[in-house]
């Protein structure tokens, strides 16, 4: 995957939704990057990670492309309490499928969202993992998952090949 499949699977989840966003598990920061490119000057993101080596590569490319959005790096835990302001929108790409109590981490991931605020997962369309991808969850899985953690109008947004696990998909949830 490349930039532009990045921004495409998140496109349709972040237009008309705000400004105020945050990466969780962002790491070297891809998915950061198109979001930023989806907000442009006017955004503001909190891209969150416990590996402050792979948040300063992301600083580094995000300030050489995109200069004039603000982003807060925040090295931590998303599976544990943030201290984040209201958020519009919350992007997890790659990073869900680390947790296996995904249920405690939607928990702290709506409270973090205003009313309406958008949630767009990016996963492996798949049930069953590998060692470095644990614990994937199929569209059909994350939809169920969605609603009993209290998200609502859950649709999927994208997908693209993957060689590993056959397909990556963008779903967005709203609170």
């Amino acid at each position: 995957m490349d930039h532009l499949d990045h921004v495409m699977l998140l496109r349709d989840g972040v237009h008309g939704g705000g400004e105020t966003w945050a990466d969780l598990g962002s790491g070297e920061g891809a998915f950061t990057l198109a979001l930023a490119d989806l907000l442009g000057p006017s955004g503001s993101i909190y891209s969150v990670d416990r590996d402050k080596r792979a948040l300063e590569v992301q600083l580094r490319t995000l300030r050489d492309a995109f200069p004039n959005v603000s982003v807060t790096p925040l090295v931590a835990d998303f599976s544990r309490t943030l201290e984040l302001p209201p958020l519009d929108g919350i992007v997890m790409a790659n990073s869900l499928h680390f947790e296996r109590d995904k249920l405690a981490v939607l928990g702290l991931v709506r409270g973090y969202l205003r009313p309406d605020g958008r949630l767009i997962l990016v996963e492996y369309d798949a049930d069953h993992g590998n060692p470095w991808v644990p614990y994937p969850l199929s569209f059909g899985s994350w939809a169920k998952l969605a609603a009993e953690a209290g998200f609502r109008d859950t649709r999927r947004l994208a997908s693209v090949p993957s060689r590993f696990l056959g397909s990556i998909y963008s779903a967005l949830s709203l609170r």
